[in-house]
């Protein structure tokens, strides 16, 4: 019944501009908390950036200051602004959703109950 849609990775370079995206169907967003996470082959899933609609953000040290999140449309589209990307960048990114509960825990993935498909991002020097 939740539908979570990304796109927007590829292959770039650093220091470029790059936006992600994602669509979020089957239910309204407009309370809920949305983020991303990343993940690189044999290691957790990590938090990026958490958007707690229409007006809170919360990133990750790593991000914080280079990337940044938004929500269009009611909340029902989430984006992650990347700029000065660095290689360390690269990894599947995923959209995620909190839907039916309310959490304060934005970083942490067991509170996340919808997740997208996730896209790649690689970042070449």
């Amino acid at each position: 019944q939740v539908q979570l849609i990304e796109s927007g990775g590829g292959l770039v370079q650093a220091g470029g501009f790059l936006r992600l995206s994602c669509a979020a169907s089957g239910r309204t967003f407009s309370t809920s908390v949305m983020g991303w996470f990343r993940q690189v082959p044999g290691k957790e899933r990590d938090f990026v950036a958490a958007s707690r609609w229409p007006s809170s953000t919360f990133y990750s040290d790593s991000v914080k200051g280079r990337f940044t999140i938004s929500r269009t449309n009611g909340g029902t589209m989430v984006f992650l602004q990347m700029n000065s990307r660095q290689p360390a960048d690269t990894a599947v990114y995923y959209c995620a959703a909190v839907w039916g509960r309310s959490t304060s825990r934005y970083d942490v993935r067991g509170e996340y109950n919808y997740w997208g498909q996730g896209t790649q991002v690689t970042v070449s020097s």
